[in-house]
């Protein structure tokens, strides 16, 4: 392995016990048996990168805090909410864009390289596995690090888009309440009151991540074109996620259909364990530099 050893940062990570040696067997035969792996990763493989997700138990955004991702038909229709998302984007993209791969993404890659992994497949908006190398992937739910116009569907890097809003809030400043998954801080409304959010360059339109939000769909052809690299795989790895998500679980199905032993890895129960051939829980960055 070409994997650098990076220290975990456990604090959003739920407590599970170390790899048992049986299991990492199982595993270790379910990859070697494997020509062609199709792996679904979420939330589960960041954490060890100190990004929270929603759902684990004790560690995750609703077990701690009230809070819930914002909502696709809110963030369009409200000018009010794309300000409140935007103030808290702003303060929060420092941090986010600062977090980087764990051991869990290098062993992705590495397998990649080696022509273990045929595809990968990503429910997370965090760049992570491009940072990491990987690069026969699909973003399934975009990336935070693109941002697009509603109106006339112009890009802009995210990066970008923050020189943007520190020219229009150069004496706007707030503390951040604690860190959200997807990059944003807790802020209240106070806070957010007088914060600018820029338009278009090109239209004037409304700015928006290349994500999808909580009660958005993921495109057609975007679902088309996994379902057709899930059509060539002859195994399917789930890494860090509990697949309650339908637009990600739709895949798994599939591969139920097709007949393809499915492995998961992550911490806590998922919607797949009652067909999957092998369950594990153990920490991604922890068991998968143990598979060779």
């Amino acid at each position: 392995h070409s994997v650098s050893r990076t220290s975990p940062n456990l604090a959003f990570v739920p407590a599970c016990c170390p790899p048992d040696p049986v299991e990492v067997e199982e595993l270790q035969h379910f990859v070697s048996n494997s020509k062609k792996l199709f792996v679904m990763t979420g939330a589960g493989i960041s954490t060890e990168s100190g990004i929270p997700d929603y759902r684990s138990e004790g560690v995750g955004l609703y077990a701690r805090t009230d809070r819930r991702p914002i909502h696709h038909a809110e963030f369009v229709r409200s000018a009010s909410a794309r300000q409140r998302y935007w103030a808290r984007n702003f303060v929060g993209w420092p941090q986010f864009s600062s977090h980087q791969p764990n051991t869990a993404h290098l062993v992705l890659r590495d397998w990649e390289k080696l022509g273990k992994l045929h595809w990968l497949v990503t429910q997370n908006v965090d760049a992570l596995h491009t940072k990491a190398g990987s690069q026969r992937m699909t973003e399934l739910h975009g990336c935070m690090y693109r941002v697009f116009c509603l109106d006339c569907g112009d890009q802009i890097l995210r990066s970008e888009l923050q020189k943007h809003f520190e020219a229009l809030n150069p004496t706007w400043k707030a503390e951040a309440f604690g860190v959200a998954p997807d990059g944003d801080v807790f802020l209240t409304d106070e806070q957010v009151r007088n914060f600018q959010v820029p338009a278009c360059c090109k239209c004037g339109g409304n700015l928006k991540p290349e994500v999808t939000f909580f009660g958005d769909t993921v495109s057609r052809e975007k679902v088309d074109f996994v379902h057709e690299r899930l059509a060539e795989s002859d195994s399917m790895l789930v890494v860090g996620s509990s697949m309650q998500v339908y637009s990600g679980y739709r895949f798994a199905l599939a591969a139920r259909e097709k007949q393809l032993p499915i492995a998961i890895l992550n911490i806590g129960p998922t919607r797949l364990d009652h067909f999957a051939s092998l369950k594990l829980n153990s920490r991604c960055g922890e068991l998968l530099p143990l598979i060779v």
